[in-house]
């Protein structure tokens, strides 16, 4: 094997590793930091349907990815179009699909105790995030 070979070798992996941690962390902060300054609503989030809130999973540790999937893709169903909204629902669902972010252990299924409405939900997200970009 030739030293070109190697350090073609070398590189790969090195670009394997980078790819394996991306967690979009920066991309995500912003996105839901954007949303919050734009989000009115801070209406209690109630179990029944009659509720214009929504209510979102606030995920135990270890659900995260699968539960923000959820409530975005929910968010999305149920809401005025929003770029924002999708383009978050898209990077989570990309993440939990290609298992990006090794930060955040995975699962797919989401779960949670608590329910939220949109405005701690997003909360949610922001502290999740900051906490690895620390």
């Amino acid at each position: 094997m030739n030293a070109s070979m190697l350090s073609y070798i070398l590189f790969s992996c090195l670009l394997l590793s980078v790819q394996a941690e991306y967690c979009g962390v920066r991309e995500i902060i912003r996105y839901t930091q954007r949303l919050l300054d734009e989000s009115s609503v801070s209406c209690p989030c109630r179990q029944t349907a009659t509720s214009s809130c929504s209510c979102l999973p606030i995920p135990e540790r270890g659900h995260e990815l699968a539960c923000f999937a959820d409530g975005t893709k929910h968010l999305m169903e149920n809401t005025s179009s929003n770029p924002v909204i999708t383009r978050l629902y898209w990077t989570f669902q990309a993440l939990l699909d290609r298992s990006l972010c090794k930060r955040l252990a995975h699962s797919d299924q989401c779960q949670y105790e608590t329910k939220g409405n949109v405005k701690e939900f997003l909360k949610k997200i922001l502290t999740t995030y900051q906490e690895i970009d620390k």
